[in-house]
């Protein structure tokens, strides 16, 4: 059974920082590549940043980049989004995703940016 499990989201004020974290099981995480989205109420599934099996090519939305960083530890098979000066746009479901033949999705995690 494959189970992504998102963590680290919570409530933080303009400006702050918060990591997220998504623990993979049921895969072989070395062999798949990784990425971050997100959904705003109201709007469509974005993605935020992807990273390669061997953490090549890091890419992010134009949104955050210079703010985001994406990486992964495949020895204790998790994938990280540090998020930097964040702002209300970030408000959003964040939900982890893991892609080779199959795609398969996390449950999401709440990141609500306000004061």
């Amino acid at each position: 059974q494959v189970q992504l499990v998102e963590s680290g989201g919570g409530l933080v004020q303009p400006g702050g920082s918060l990591r997220l974290s998504c623990v993979a099981s049921g895969i072989t995480f070395k062999m798949y590549d990784m990425s971050w989205y997100r959904q705003a109420t109201g709007k469509e599934r974005e993605l935020v940043a992807f990273i390669g099996s061997l953490s090549e090519s890091p890419t992010y939305a134009d949104s955050v980049k210079g703010r985001f960083t994406i990486s992964r530890d495949n020895a204790k098979n998790t994938v990280y989004l540090e998020m930097n000066n964040l702002k209300p746009d970030d408000t959003a479901v964040y939900y982890c995703n893991a892609l080779l033949l199959f795609r398969y999705w996390g449950q999401g995690t709440q990141v609500t940016v306000s004061s």
